[in-house]
């Protein structure tokens, strides 16, 4: 079993939407019942709300499922739940080290990274465009399972 937790900001727009591009790439493939993916903010700020609204019409875009999400926060505990703690920026990832820490055990990353041209995926909260972000998300989403899969999960 693989667990996944992906992190953003608030847990409204870039992690949910993570969440559950991952979900559909893995459900697409026969493995649901080998992966736990789930999806968490850094902050407080957003805590018990719904995916946002842009998150949820991408979504509805390209016949993707949404699961029952309501934004929750990271804790330091999380670290030894998960295999693999994928952030959207480095202001994401280095909140996640300071709920965490350190990553000892090398299982924090940046989505992107497991692409062809690492960075930041940017955030629509600010940007106000879902598409771009969908766009990276679902290139990041599918590197990372391709990734897993070479390494034979």
């Amino acid at each position: 079993m693989i667990s996944i937790l992906f992190i953003c900001h608030g847990n409204i727009c870039r992690s949910p939407m993570a969440e559950f591009v991952m979900k559909k790439l893995v459900n697409d493939k026969g493995l649901s019942s080998s992966f736990i993916i789930e999806s968490k903010a850094t902050s407080r700020e957003e805590i018990g709300n719904s995916p946002h609204p842009g998150t949820l019409r991408k979504m509805r875009e390209f016949n993707i499922p949404v699961c029952k999400h309501t934004a929750s926060q990271m804790t330091a505990s999380d670290y030894n739940r998960y295999d693999y703690i994928i952030g959207m920026d480095r202001n994401n990832y280095s909140n996640i080290i300071r709920i965490t820490g350190a990553d000892n055990s090398g299982k924090i990353f940046l989505l992107r990274d497991f692409t062809s041209h690492p960075g930041d995926i940017a955030d629509p909260w600010y940007t106000g465009n879902f598409d771009i972000t969908y766009d990276q998300i679902y290139e990041g989403c599918t590197s990372l399972l391709n990734y897993l899969l070479e390494k034979g999960v």
